[in-house]
C-alpha cells in the first residue's frame, strides 16, 4: 500500500508541475507580445513626434511670414498649462487631505 500511495503523490505533483509548465509557457508567450506590443507603440510615438516637430517648425515659419511671434505664443501657451496643472495638483492635494472632493468649509469664518 506504501507504493501505491507513493505512486499517486508523485503523479499528484508530475501533474501540478505539468499544469505550472503549462502556465509558464503562457506567461511567456503574453511578455513576448507585450515586448511587441510596447516596441510598436514606441516607435509609433517616434514617429508622431518627429511628425510634430516638423509641424511646429511649419507654423513658427508661417507665423513669422504673417508677422507673428510664435514663440511667444508658445511660451504663453507653456504658461498657461502650467498654471493649470497647478491648479489641478492644488484640488488633487486638498481632496486628498480632507478625503473628499467637496469644497472644504472655513472653520475660522465667523458663522451667520
Amino acid at each position: 500500500m506504501g507504493l501505491g500511495s507513493t505512486a499517486k503523490k508523485i503523479q499528484g505533483l508530475s501533474d501540478r508541475a505539468e499544469a505550472m509548465y503549462k502556465q509558464v509557457q503562457e506567461l511567456q508567450q503574453r511578455i513576448i507580445g507585450l515586448e511587441e506590443e510596447v516596441d510598436d507603440t514606441h516607435q509609433t510615438v517616434e514617429k508622431i513626434d518627429h511628425q510634430l516637430t516638423e509641424q511646429r517648425a511649419l507654423l513658427l515659419a508661417l507665423a513669422e511670414e504673417q508677422g507673428i511671434d510664435g514663440e511667444e505664443i508658445l511660451a504663453e501657451a507653456a504658461i498657461d498649462e502650467a498654471e493649470l496643472e497647478d491648479d489641478e495638483n492644488t484640488e488633487a492635494e486638498t481632496e486628498a487631505e480632507t478625503g473628499t472632493d467637496e469644497p472644504v468649509e472655513n472653520v475660522d469664518a465667523p458663522s451667520e
